[in-house]
């Protein structure tokens, strides 16, 4: 590192180090020597400090970096730890030879600095710290040569230069370019702020940038920081210590070594660098869900077929068959069955019953039994055969104890067949919808406009680094990556997972969603929310809520249902006494307890809820209906009455002007632009309206001396009750040109009744649309009428809810007359009007009151009124549905969805879930009480009972996929 010195005194880089720069650099220098220089005499904790000091003054530049006002990605800009410490001892004396190049200079700023980075040196030596393996004069060429460029596998340093003299701004863009022609550099100049960041190899000395700067006139200075950190890099790049090995380190440093790669591979795990795994499931059902692999049911089906056929058929019982026996079925009971054996202990120790608690019960009993027999009695003698009967009265020899070894192996098989169909057969939406995201390092091509040109740039990046506002090309084939505007192409759309009814074929203006995938065309997207802002992820963490809200209900069904167990092992316990005691029959009755204990059906009971209403509410998502529970399409089932709130439900979001009617003596024009200037910090549709009409009406004015032509709001206020009040400055602009300011007090509201309007704004406000009445100064001056379109299945929803016996009810703040005409024309039953914005809560309380079960819909303005509802159904767009938790949480569904229809579709199918559920219910008692009477009776064997038991489960999920269909519009 020779050159370093040359570098430094050079006098055409004296530009950028400067008489202030000179000082502040002997500082850093001594900060640099202070935190980098390591003796042989330092232990492991001085070393850690100092590594840990030399990295804090390298990052301090990169923090800079990202807050540059460009938004560029700066390099990596770690340290050099890749040098190699000097191999001749001789080295040591680099940092002299620096000096005397100094003091060989004539510019006395540049001797300064010699003297002050070798006084800093000798600081360090006189606080302890030996300082050695300062550069020399060996071949270090590449701090200094533009040719070496970036060197493959050097990392890269950032600065940021001070600019003066910078040229025009038209040719900011030829010094970038003239900077970013030296090997791996990247250059942004901000002319704001005349501050210039470059990325740069640690090979570049930044004379070579301050040089090319100066060919185009401009005087560049290094920032602070960035002085800091390339003086810290010059004094610690070239003499790092030789890495000791593990066994050499101190016992401290060994074990916070281990614990960051601990860390490190936690990080991994996570997802940091790699695509991120897929997580374990468990199944509060049964057992979980990863254990019931195929190779268990694979093995238990290969050793418990030989079983049961020399169980069941005497001929191919040979002599000593029970002891083969007994070696197939001790890892079928034993490692196959682990699952239910784990659950079950699982359970015993938590103090609830699993569900498969029985089944692994008996199988261990009748396991253990056949071992005790085949080992103390004379089942176990060669030549001992046993003969197979259905009915417990007629099972058994004279010759001793039975053997129920098929009755282990079998239960153990057949569960473990039934409990992986069942897995395989019902996979969860949430899943589906993690594997049809995009995975972020997919990359797609943005178009950048190259700066100060019209020209346009492409290139490659990964999902995870799209920004708001960039353009996204996407192919036919490709999902859409965010959410946004088309901007160029056009294309046709696949239905996704998630069906909201949206157009299928898309152009330019058309608004696009992430997770849509494209079938034909192409297309250029401008992204308006990215990442977890997008409406898909939106879903995601919605039904991230359902799943565990799911699991939960899943666990209370679960609890249940393991009621059911003591009630069969009580039944099971006097089964076995009854039959010993009366029949004098061990053997039957050990088979009638076995089949209890195998018969039972727990499983069923907790399926016949729990299923049907996660599939419910599964199918209402993909049909774009968000509903937070299950418990809902149960409260749904009893719903009798569905109030509408008229805005943002059954018309269209959009209002229009329908007419304007001033008083006597008072201009229409002056009437629409007041209202307008109020309605402009309003989101409501109607103020949207105002906004709209009123510039109109600005346009189209003529120049009227006594009509103002500017109209400013001053303050606004929005009250409770929805009304609008404010100041409002008027400019009167006369003949001459001479401008008159006025302030006047204003105020926008809606009226309930017609108590408070006289004469022709009485007329205007109940012959037409919804009525807006603008008063200034204390006197109300006219109406504007606003009119918004029904939505086109409005009356079909309504005609379909009416249909099956549910009362329509209409809310609305307009007057009487209004709310009348427009309920009728959709056929709703009842009209509550007048309703201002803070008692529609009250109305609907009432309604609850006189015993109705209210579902109410609505739009994000009438939140607490939906919340008043026994079910609130919330028309919303992905920004409504991102909202707080507790937001989310008390709200019953999400429309994502913008047609009426949805709300009849949504009841048809709570009810049509709430009868499937009962169904299931009566099937899953009637069976097991059955079974248990069968059992007792000893009318069937063990392995018999455990079939039927497996096919109770199976109807009950047979039946409960019918949940699955989501009703069609057209059979309303």
């Amino acid at each position: 590192m020779a050159n370093e010195a040359d570098d430094v005194r050079d006098p055409d880089t004296s530009g950028y180090l400067g008489k202030d720069s000179i000082r502040q650099t002997a500082e850093n220098a001594e900060i640099a020597a202070n935190t980098s220089a390591i003796g042989p005499g330092s232990d492991g904790d001085d070393e850690e400090r100092s590594a840990e000091s030399s990295e804090n003054a390298e990052t301090s530049g990169d923090d800079e970096q990202q807050g540059a006002e460009t938004g560029e990605d700066s390099a990596d800009s770690g340290g050099t730890d890749d040098a190699s410490a000097p191999a001749d001892p001789e080295e040591a004396t680099g940092d002299y030879e620096v000096a005397e190049g100094l003091e060989s200079d004539d510019s006395s700023e540049t001797s300064a600095l010699g003297r002050c980075i070798e006084d800093a040196h000798e600081a360090a030596r006189k606080a302890g710290f030996a300082v050695g393996g300062e550069p020399d004069s060996t071949d270090h060429s590449g701090w200094a040569a533009v040719g070496d460029g970036d060197l493959p596998g050097r990392p890269h340093v950032s600065y940021s230069f001070l600019l003066e003299n910078l040229p025009a701004v038209p040719d900011v863009n030829e010094v970038e370019a003239a900077v970013e022609q030296l090997d791996g550099v990247q250059c942004r100049i901000v002319y704001p702020s005349s501050t210039a960041w470059v990325t740069a190899p640690d090979t570049m000395s930044p004379a070579v940038i301050l040089e090319t700067f100066a060919k185009h006139g401009i005087a560049a200075t290094m920032s602070e920081t960035s002085l800091l950190r390339y003086a810290a890099r010059a004094q610690t790049a070239e003499h790092h210590a030789r890495r000791k090995p593990v066994k050499d380190m101190p016992s401290r440093m060994r074990r916070r070594r281990r614990m960051a790669a601990r860390s490190m591979d936690k990080a991994r795990r996570a997802g940091y660098g790699q695509p991120r795994q897929e997580y374990k499931h468990e199944d509060v059902l049964y057992t979980a869900r990863d254990l019931v692999t195929p190779a268990r049911m694979w093995l238990a089906l290969v050793l418990t077929i030989p079983v049961l056929v020399m169980a069941y058929f005497e001929p191919a019982q040979f002599d000593g068959w029970q002891w083969v026996s007994l070696a197939l079925a001790t890892p079928v009971v034993t490692w196959c069955a682990f699952p239910f054996h784990r659950a079950m202990l699982g359970g015993v120790r938590r103090g609830i019953a699993a569900l498969d608690g029985a089944s692994s019960i008996a199988a261990i009993i009748a396991y253990v039994w056949s071992a005790a027999v085949i080992a103390f009695a004379p089942t176990g003698h060669r030549g001992w055969h046993s003969a197979f009967s259905w009915f417990a009265s007629t099972q058994g020899t004279a010759d001793g104890p039975e053997l129920f070894l098929d009755v282990a192996c079998g239960i153990t098989t057949l569960l473990l067949i039934g409990r992986r169909y069942s897995i395989r057969a019902r996979t969860l939406l949430i899943d589906e919808l993690a594997d049809a995201s995009v995975d972020p390092h997919t990359e797609y091509i943005r178009i950048s406009k190259k700066r100060g040109g019209a020209d346009c740039a492409e290139e490659k990046i990964p999902v995870a680094e799209i920004n708001r506002g960039d353009d996204i090309v996407v192919h036919a084939g490709e999902t859409i990556p965010v959410d946004g505007k088309i901007m160029g192409g056009r294309a046709l759309l696949r239905p996704g997972l998630i069906d909201v009814h949206e157009p299928v074929d898309v152009k330019v203006g058309s608004v696009v969603y992430a997770g849509s995938v494209i079938r034909e065309g192409e297309i250029k997207v401008r992204a308006q929310r990215t990442g977890h802002a997008t409406r898909w992820q939106a879903v995601h963490h919605w039904l991230t809520d359902v799943e565990r809200r799911q699991r939960y209900a899943s666990v209370q069904y679960a609890r249940a249902a393991a009621l059911l167990l003591p009630v069969a092992m009580t039944v099971a316990f006097f089964s076995f006494i009854l039959w010993g005691l009366i029949a004098r029959d061990y053997n039957a009755a050990l088979r009638t307890a076995l089949t209890v204990l195998s018969g039972v059906a727990p499983p069923a009971l907790a399926l016949s809820p729990a299923l049907a209403l996660r599939l419910g509410v599964e199918s209402a998502v993909r049909n774009g209906i968000l509903v937070r529970e299950g418990e809902v399409l149960r409260q749904l089932e009893d719903v009798d009455t569905v109030v509408f709130n008229r805005v943002g439900t059954l018309a269209e979001p959009k209002m229009f002007i329908e007419s304007v009617t001033a008083l006597e003596g008072e201009s229409e024009e002056m009437v629409l632009r007041i209202a307008g200037a109020l309605s402009m910090e309003s989101a409501h549709p109607a103020s949207r309206a105002l906004v709209h009409g009123a510039r109109e009406a600005r346009s189209q004015s003529d120049d009227d001396p006594h009509v103002p032509a500017r109209y400013e709001l001053v303050s606004m206020d929005q009250e409770p009750s929805g009304d609008i009040t404010g100041r409002i400055a008027l400019t009167y602009v006369d003949e001459e040109g001479h401008e008159t300011v006025t302030q006047v007090d204003a105020r926008l509201w809606r009226p309930v009744n017609l108590s408070n309007l006289r004469g022709a704004l009485a007329v205007a406000a109940t012959s037409g649309g919804t009525p807006v009445v603008v008063n200034w100064k204390g006197k109300n001056r006219g109406v504007v009428t606003l009119f918004d379109p029904f939505k086109d299945d409005a009356d079909e929803a309504v005609m379909a809810l009416e249909s099956r016996g549910l009362e329509t009810v209409m809310l609305t703040r307009d007057t009487y007359p209004v709310a009348r005409r427009y309920a009728d024309y959709l056929g709703i039953s009842n009209v509550l009007a007048g309703i201002m914005h803070d008692r529609k809560p009250g109305a609907i309380r009432n309604l609850r009151a006189v015993g109705a079960r209210v579902a109410a819909v609505g739009d994000n303005t009438v939140t607490d009124a939906l919340r008043a509802a026994n079910v609130s159904m919330m028309y919303a767009t992905a920004d409504d549905i991102e909202t707080g938790q507790q937001r989310r949480r008390r709200l019953s569904a999400v429309l994502l969805r913008n047609d009426v229809m949805a709300v009849p579709q949504l009841i048809v199918h709570a009810q049509r879930v709430g009868a499937i559920i009962d169904r299931n219910q009566i099937l899953a008692w009637g069976y097991n009480i059955a079974v248990l009477v069968a059992a007792v009776a000893g009318v069937i064997p063990p392995i018999v009972a455990t079939v039927l038991m497996l096919g109770a489960s199976l109807l009950i999920e047979v039946l409960s996929m019918r949940a699955r269909r989501f009703p069609r519009i057209d059979r309303l």
